[in-house]
């Protein structure tokens, strides 16, 4: 329970983060700062559920996708969140694209990054109780 409260928790971080950098990066991306905290919820819910319905059906319909799969949850997950009122407004099929792979990278590397803290912090807390 322990380990998938802390999935939600880096998941949340993450979103947040690269919505924040996005919208930094992207003079077409919109962040409301009214909205934000249901942005990053909308979007790590739906990076949550559709990253493994996508990845099946394209492991079902479509295996030449697989390594795609990542961006393509994070594009939908990114659309979800748009249709939210005051939270997040893309303008333009390149910054779609921008703000894809931006949040794809953020959310990758930092649950990649996060989640190796805590296992080291986890880790040197079982050598010093040992």
């Amino acid at each position: 329970m322990i380990r998938f409260l802390i999935n939600i928790a880096i998941s949340l971080i993450t979103a947040a983060i690269g919505l924040l950098v996005t919208s930094w990066i992207l003079p077409d991306f919109h962040l409301d700062a009214a909205g934000f905290i249901v942005a990053v919820l909308v979007f790590t819910i739906a990076q949550a559920i559709l990253a493994p319905f996508i990845f099946n059906m394209a492991r079902q319909y479509a295996s030449a996708i697989l390594g795609g799969i990542g961006l393509v949850s994070t594009f939908v997950a990114l659309l979800i969140a748009s249709l939210f009122p005051n939270g997040i407004r893309v303008d333009g099929i390149v910054t779609w694209i921008l703000a894809t792979l931006i949040m794809w990278i953020i959310t990758a590397l930092g649950t990649w990054l996060l989640g190796l803290w805590w296992l080291k912090g986890r880790v040197e807390e079982r050598r010093a109780n040992s």
